[in-house]
């Protein structure tokens, strides 16, 4: 439809009305079949109406009465579902289907495979909103970086690794092995323990040692300082009284450790 610059004193004929006011003024109808009916024979594209009954407005594209936007439908993609093309149109994102890098969020050191492990968490919606005004830091959340299994778990495996049976009839104690630990000696020959300057405990560490074995339990010093029984010594050693009698091992300073309980000095 053209446009038309009247001028003054130009005569308004009834075609102009038409052409220029009529099929180019936002007409109103009470819906499609009276919007149909009142335009039969005299459609031209780009003609606008607007139906009451949807309250939607139309343009006319020469061969239909289409939406006045160039959105003619809304396609679900990837993660989402819903969508149509007519009417109000809703999309939902579908939660199983999203995974999210690592990467994209900021300042946690998880990989992407530890993120995606809570792709298989349990926990409900109540359990899960107990982290509603959590005050963790970034930092203190990043201590479960790694975490495999319930912590809980993890704990009490520690504490049951924590004790260890020896048969054996000698054994040289470390920081990587034997600090806090809990050391039961069965074996029924005589057994030593050598505490040397490789031992290395860190300072206020022990190791509390059971001879639960028949035969005599020694604990001797080798370069480092063992001081127990009114005796200081790098060299000497010291048993641990009767079957079924302990001892614990206590690091006071670097290589220096006191042995307290049934001892006596040899």
């Amino acid at each position: 439809m053209p446009y038309l610059d009247f001028t003054a004193g130009q005569i308004l004929t009834a075609a102009q009305v038409d052409e220029y006011l009529m099929r180019q003024t936002v007409m109103v109808f009470d819906d499609a079949a009276a919007r149909d009916t009142a335009l039969t024979g005299v459609l031209v594209e780009g003609m606008p109406c607007y139906l009451k009954d949807s309250d939607t407005f139309l343009l006319y594209d020469g061969s239909a009465w289409v939406g006045g936007g160039d959105i003619t439908g809304v396609t679900a993609g990837t993660a989402l579902s819903g969508g149509g093309s007519t009417g109000d149109v809703t999309l939902n994102v579908d939660l199983s289907a999203v995974t999210i890098p690592a990467s994209q969020i900021s300042d946690l050191t998880a990989t992407a495979a530890e993120l995606n492990i809570l792709a298989g968490v349990t926990a409900d919606a109540s359990e899960l909103n107990l982290l509603a005004g959590a005050t963790a830091t970034t930092a203190e959340i990043n201590y479960l970086d790694g975490v495999t299994s319930s912590i809980q778990t993890q704990i009490d495996n520690t504490l049951l690794a924590s004790f260890v049976t020896d048969a054996t009839t000698a054994r040289t104690l470390t920081s990587a092995a034997d600090e806090g630990k809990t050391l039961q000696f069965t074996s029924g020959s005589a057994t030593v323990v050598t505490v040397n300057a490789s031992s290395d405990f860190t300072v206020g560490a022990r190791v509390d040692i059971i001879a639960d074995g028949a035969g005599e339990l020694t604990v001797r010093a080798s370069g480092a300082t063992i001081k127990a029984a009114e005796v200081s010594t790098t060299s000497g050693s010291f048993t641990i009284g009767a079957q079924y009698s302990a001892a614990t091992l206590l690091c006071v300073a670097t290589d220096e450790y006191r042995l307290i309980g049934n001892v006596e000095a040899v």
